[in-house]
């Protein structure tokens, strides 16, 4: 479609060019006809780059996750789906890597900037290694709305489902509580790059040294890989070197459940206790007996959702900031620190609510 357009602006401005150094008179009529067909190519062309749209709606908006398998974003993708579902003007989809690998994750964004898509949705895996690929997004008129990377710069808005180091205390809060308030404990996180991840530990770091000083940290980063099966590992390892770690934070949506198996399996259960981001439906059994003492989580599918809203109100040149409403609980009325925009999203799943979560 770039393509016809641009051609056709070429051939209005060829005719317009030719009979202004042919010297011969104009037909009534014909000089404004070239302006205003030259402007109508200019005006859709403008639309289809999706940084100066037309707001005629008729948007392609692409959702990239860290990888298309984890089950945090395949509920992602219901929430993009029932966007696309409530605006079938517009083409709405989701596509991510088939594994957690930053560069794979980038062919895909390079893949779909080739297509010419209106806005790209982008949960980065490494946010610092995705900044050169988004920027290019940005050049060429896309709008570029990312999501747990509030460090990216090459992006029109990143999108915070809550503040990283409220979330933070607030796991904090909820393992102390299980551990009585006193003992070891360890800190895990998907990768050492990911911004999300290591905000959530800081926050829950800070929040013991601040309120829990029976606690004491004996690892501040236990690198899981955003992986099921090394999350068990490096908690199974842990509960090895360390005989004495009575907790584990959770930050990657495998962490505290990784924990909890291997708690689990070492006949731990109620002696050592982990709280962290999970599903709930997937690790109902851990709940129910004890191994997880509690998952803290947004829902991937209402932030899938709200990030294609945004692009969409960006896309239609709306305002946006200070207190912007995108329709959705939780991000309702957002706070805006320079391009970060922060909703209040987040729950805690025990085994008393896991039924009430239905994903």
């Amino acid at each position: 479609m770039k393509k016809i357009l641009a051609i056709l602006l070429v051939a209005v401005l060829s005719v317009a060019l030719f009979t202004a150094c042919s010297g011969e008179p104009a037909a009534e009529g014909s000089a404004s006809a070239s302006t205003e067909a030259s402007a109508e190519a200019s005006t859709e062309a403008s639309a289809e780059t999706g940084g100066e749209a037309s707001g005629d709606g008729n948007y392609t908006i692409a959702v990239v996750p860290k990888d298309s398998t984890n089950p945090w974003f395949v509920r992602m993708e219901e929430g993009v789906k029932k966007y696309q579902e409530e605006n079938p003007g517009m083409t709405v989809f989701q596509r991510g890597p088939a594994e957690t690998d930053a560069a794979q994750q980038i062919q895909v964004v390079e893949d779909l900037i080739a297509q010419g898509v209106d806005a790209l949705c982008v949960v980065p895996h490494d946010p610092g290694a995705m900044e050169e690929v988004l920027g290019k997004a940005r050049e060429q008129g896309i709008v570029v709305v990312t999501h747990e990377a509030s460090s990216m710069e090459n992006c029109d808005y990143d999108l915070e489902a809550f503040n990283y180091d409220e979330y933070g205390a607030y796991i904090m809060d909820t393992l102390a509580s299980a551990m009585g308030e006193e003992g070891k404990y360890i800190c895990m996180v998907g990768s050492l790059t990911n911004d999300s991840h290591n905000m959530e530990a800081d926050g829950a770091i800070a929040a013991q040294q601040a309120n829990y000083p029976n606690m004491e940290l004996i690892d501040e980063r236990l690198v899981t890989d955003d992986n099921a099966e090394t999350a068990y590992q490096r908690a199974k390892e842990a509960l090895q070197a360390y005989p004495d770690i009575k907790g584990f934070v959770g930050t990657s949506s495998f962490d505290a459940p990784g924990a909890g198996r291997a708690i689990e399996e070492a006949g731990l259960i109620g002696k050592v206790f982990t709280c962290g981001t999970g599903m709930p439906q997937t690790n109902k059994e851990l709940l129910e007996n004890g191994a997880v003492s509690a998952l803290t989580l947004w829902d991937p599918a209402d932030a899938g959702y709200a990030m294609c809203k945004l692009a969409t109100m960006i896309l239609n040149g709306e305002e946006v900031g200070e207190g912007t409403d995108l329709g959705i609980e939780g991000y309702d009325a957002l706070t805006l620190d320079g391009h970060v925009l922060t909703g209040n999203a987040y729950i805690t799943i025990t085994k008393e609510n896991v039924d009430d979560y239905n994903f």
